[in-house]
């Protein structure tokens, strides 16, 4: 299993262990996606770097999340959690897919385009046949056990209907 791509050692923050000495677990993750938000921010006219700018807290309240989270994610503190993530790809206007994926969470083979969370959908193709259930998706993720359910049913509402 320790070989598999699916199969990343996460903590509660769900970042990936990438055995980087005297760096908190997924720092460089965290650093990364930060460094990605900044720019997708600054290029949507979010000032974000001056003291009053006031763009962290226009941002938040754009994407009707608290500022604790905006700031934790550009003071590189922590990881933004699913609901967090996508309503800050709505308001970047990027899809949900590439949050996640540049977040670490999932990998780009984890969500092949044109599936559900990309926001393309394709009809019954043949690749639509390989699409993760959110079950399966829970599974590779890490959540555990006693939280699947729930994840399986938050997950549920961000995927089209089936007469979409």
């Amino acid at each position: 299993m320790a070989g598999s791509a699916g199969a990343r050692a996460h903590d509660d923050q769900g970042f990936r262990d990438d055995g980087a000495r005297g760096r908190p677990k997924g720092a460089d993750t965290l650093d990364e996606f930060a460094t990605w938000v900044e720019t997708l921010l600054r290029q949507r006219g979010y000032d974000i770097d001056s003291p009053r700018g006031g763009g962290r807290s226009r941002l938040a309240d754009d994407a009707g999340v608290h500022r604790a989270a905006v700031s934790r994610l550009l003071q590189r503190q922590s990881m933004p959690d699913l609901e967090t993530m996508r309503r800050l790809a709505l308001v970047l206007g990027i899809p949900l897919r590439d949050m996640l994926i540049r977040s670490g969470r999932l990998t780009a083979e984890d969500l092949p385009l044109g599936g559900p969370v990309s926001g393309a959908h394709q009809g019954n193709s043949p690749a639509d046949e390989k699409l993760l259930s959110p079950e399966e998706a829970a599974r590779r993720m890490g959540v555990p056990p006693e939280l699947r359910e729930t994840f399986v049913k938050v997950a549920r509402q961000f995927l089209p209907s089936a007469g979409d």
